[in-house]
């Protein structure tokens, strides 16, 4: 199994140079990755609720799609363990639009002949990432009152799961 990179090589924000074009020769990077993100709105979609909770970042990152598809199993194994599948809607409010690339370099006998450095480093495209600013939401959650700490919880466990401090705000009770 190959493994997963450190974050920290990606966490900076930078500037995407990642253009898909329908055209694909136009394209920058071949191919593209899938996001890792198996659904962006979970729970009961059709009812409507009284209060809303956000999950928000505090700082400018990088935020990897394995990490938020970490973050949103755990929120939603919280909520759908002590709600139920019908009093709560979930939803991963950002997409991860970010592509991500990885130049690597051999090393050991022969790698001299094998890799070209530094003369065409734009690298291979590896995975996706959501690039967040500074008090914007990445997970929203609606309940009824009964289930505002619940949903805290459940957010509070998820933002343990993301590469930066997060905050918890009640936007509508």
């Amino acid at each position: 199994m190959v493994k997963v990179r450190r974050w920290s090589a990606y966490r900076a924000m930078e500037r995407p140079y990642t253009r898909v074009s329908k055209f694909r020769t136009k394209n920058y990077t071949r191919g593209n990755p899938q996001t890792g993100i198996t659904q962006f709105v979970m729970g009961n979609i059709k009812k409507t609720y009284s209060s809303r909770i956000e999950l928000s970042a505090e700082n400018n990152v990088q935020i990897r799609s394995q990490a938020l598809e970490a973050a949103r199993q755990a929120c939603n194994r919280r909520l759908d363990k002590v709600c139920g599948k019908e009093n709560y809607k979930m939803q991963l409010v950002r997409y991860p639009y970010h592509i991500y690339r990885e130049n690597p370099l051999a090393s050991g006998a022969g790698a001299d002949r094998m890799s070209t450095g530094m003369q065409k480093a734009f690298g291979k495209t590896v995975g996706r990432a959501l690039q967040i600013h500074i008090g914007e939401c990445i997970v929203r959650v609606e309940v009824d009152k009964q289930y505002i700490k619940t949903a805290k919880e459940a957010l509070r466990v998820a933002g343990h799961r993301l590469p930066m401090t997060c905050s918890i705000k009640v936007v509508k009770e």
